[in-house]
């Protein structure tokens, strides 16, 4: 199998970069109102050859984001740059020769119900004008790259959900595209199948190096599989970076969404304070943080807390309660110089008041 052969299978690695400058699409209200800013000045550099998430609330641009970058979309200023080609400058004819560097899968694969798995697959190859000897070629050996060998001449009535999203991913591959853009490509899919779908976009992303981009608004999807991510607020850009400096960051916007604290039990004797300590080098586990406790003549027991291990090192929200030697609350002066000693080393910590 040779799906990189134009570039090297690892190769790929040296295209696929997006690069978004300056990127505002405003539309215009319905009834003459004040226009809507959809997006508003984005600057984004995406290395290739990476998994990039993209998340935010419903309204964040994220649609209109995605819809700039293919190219369905004409941005109200600014450049989209996709491996080197503004894509926003162009039209017609070269449009749509650079779209076939730009792979998409959907939310739902919207398979054609008249064709089998591996005729919908083709049906871009097809529209592109590629003989049938190479179309048919081409199929064989995305069928074998997405796991769908033996189903390949089943209707989509006849497919798991997983298995339709396996096809709307050989279908977005089919044209050997540089980036493979993501739309939300779990959201209809259950755990198990969604597990399965992201290792196989982690595996295409090594095998082909390709660069992959999830619009997504599950937290789960970006801490398995993302490399990066940036996170739209209002057609902003409010936080990106490498998916391990975002989530050990405690001060950010999304490392409490990354990494979300479950809630404390109730009727807890104790005073209740909450700490983040992912970005700090010098608690790097909950021990530490129970240690340093024991410094102030108090005694920490874990309340409740999430821990996730993201590139090798552990990044945690937990929730202490402290209490003296004698089983009572640790005083207010205790507490102040433990606060402050925690937020020195930089974990971010504060008292849970009711």
């Amino acid at each position: 199998m040779n799906l990189c052969s134009a570039r090297g299978r690892r190769g790929c690695l040296t295209s696929g970069v997006i690069t978004l400058d300056g990127l505002t699409k405003v539309f215009p209200a319905p009834g003459g109102g004040d226009p809507v800013v959809a997006l508003d000045g984005i600057d984004l550099h995406l290395e290739p050859g990476r998994i990039h998430g993209i998340v935010g609330r419903s309204g964040a641009g994220k649609s209109t984001l995605i819809r700039c970058l293919t190219g369905l979309e004409k941005p109200t200023s600014g450049r989209v740059e996709v491996d080197g080609t503004d894509v926003a400058a162009l039209e017609g004819r070269a449009l749509r020769a650079a779209r076939r560097n730009i792979g998409m899968v959907f939310q739902h694969a919207n398979l054609l119900d008249s064709r089998t798995a591996a005729q919908n697959i083709a049906h871009p190859l097809e529209i592109a004008g590629v003989p049938r000897a190479e179309r048919e070629r081409r199929v064989a050996e995305l069928v074998e790259l997405v796991g769908l060998g033996g189903r390949e001449h089943n209707h989509p009535a006849q497919l798991s959900g997983g298995q339709i999203q396996r096809v709307g991913i050989a279908r977005g591959l089919a044209a050997e595209p540089k980036v493979l853009l993501c739309d939300e490509p779990t959201s209809a899919l259950d755990g198990s199948t969604t597990r399965q779908i992201l290792r196989l976009l982690g595996d295409l992303r090594e095998r082909l190096g390709i660069t992959v981009v999830i619009i997504t608004h599950e937290m789960a999807v970006v801490r398995e599989v993302c490399d990066t991510v940036t996170l739209l607020q209002d057609g902003r850009i409010t936080q990106t970076g490498d998916l391990l400096d975002v989530a050990a960051d405690p001060h950010g916007p999304l490392s409490s969404e990354l990494i979300p604290l479950p809630p404390a039990p109730t009727g807890i004797d104790a005073l209740v304070v909450n700490c983040d300590y992912g970005d700090s080098e010098r608690f790097r586990t909950t021990e530490d943080l129970i240690r340093l406790a024991e410094e102030y003549e108090a005694e920490a027991t874990l309340v409740a807390g999430t821990i996730e291990t993201i590139g090798g090192r552990q990044v945690g929200r937990v929730q202490l309660a402290l209490r003296n030697r004698s089983g009572v609350a640790i005083s207010a002066e205790g507490l102040a110089a433990f606060l402050a000693e925690l937020e020195a080393a930089g974990v971010a910590a504060k008292e849970v008041t009711a």
